[in-house]
């Protein structure tokens, strides 16, 4: 009889949260899970009250659209697509509906297929795997501060309290030519992504978020997080997204 060869498969479970913080009266932020596509979005929209919010929400209403996939690059080019048809709609919106006022609005997708996962991004909003205890950025800032910690021209410290750290480079719906960053990584049985708008991280302590992902489930992950940005006082929408890999059922492989 014929040995066969099993595989495990990796069960992504996810929790996902958005408050409107403690200043702003409104939340412009949206977010989406789609574990049944492996799919999952934070959008921080801008512009104002009706404005930032109508064009995270436009971000995330067209990614719900998308169909599954076998293959992780025709799920990517969908992701793309959306959001380049959805920087043309909302700069229309903006030019016909509101005399040409900016509205916009940041997005991090996170999309994996078995052991591949691929970080699809405009602007601040990011996302951070926790693999072995230790966490790592896997986007970088579409920010004026950080081009400047790029150029060495300030620290990574003095970055976090520069005066135009929430000066974005990039956002959906600002310019007509869109530039999408993307990264592929490798994603395993143990990882735990999060995702999140520039109101957690700017709330919320790396050391802090570090040691909160250490929790195993990930709606503690999620709730002791926001907790812990709320009573910092947010200043800005709260969103945010924890995605941790569990041992699923083994498979022919």
């Amino acid at each position: 009889m014929p040995d066969i060869t099993c595989r495990r498969e990796i069960d992504w479970k996810s929790y996902a949260l958005s408050d409107v913080g403690c200043v702003r009266p409104v939340n412009e932020d949206a977010l989406i899970e789609m574990p049944e596509k492996q799919i999952w979005a934070v959008a921080d929209g801008m512009g104002g009250h009706e404005i930032g919010d109508v064009a995270s929400r436009k971000i995330i209403e067209l990614l719900e659209a998308i169909e599954p996939a076998k293959k992780l690059s025709d799920v990517v080019d969908q992701v793309e697509d959306v959001l380049t048809h959805a920087n043309h709609l909302l700069i229309d919106y903006a030019q016909q509906a509101l005399n040409h006022q900016t509205m916009g609005t940041t997005v991090v997708c996170l999309i994996i297929k078995e052991n591949v996962g691929i970080a699809v991004w405009v602007g601040d909003s990011r996302l951070y795997r926790k693999r072995n205890n230790q966490l790592q950025q896997l986007t970088r800032d579409h920010s004026q501060v950080e081009e400047m910690v790029q150029m060495g021209l300030i620290s990574r410290e003095e970055a976090e309290t520069h005066p135009n750290k929430n000066v974005i480079t990039r956002a959906i719906g600002v310019e007509q030519q869109l530039f999408v960053d993307i990264n592929v990584f490798s994603s395993q049985v143990g990882d735990t992504f999060l995702l999140c708008s520039d109101g957690l991280y700017n709330s919320v302590s790396r050391a802090h978020m570090d040691a909160m992902l250490a929790q195993r489930d990930a709606e503690i992950c999620v709730l002791e997080l926001m907790k812990t940005a709320l009573n910092n006082g947010a200043e800005d929408n709260v969103s945010l997204i924890v995605v941790k890999g569990e041992p699923g059922r083994f498979v022919p492989g």
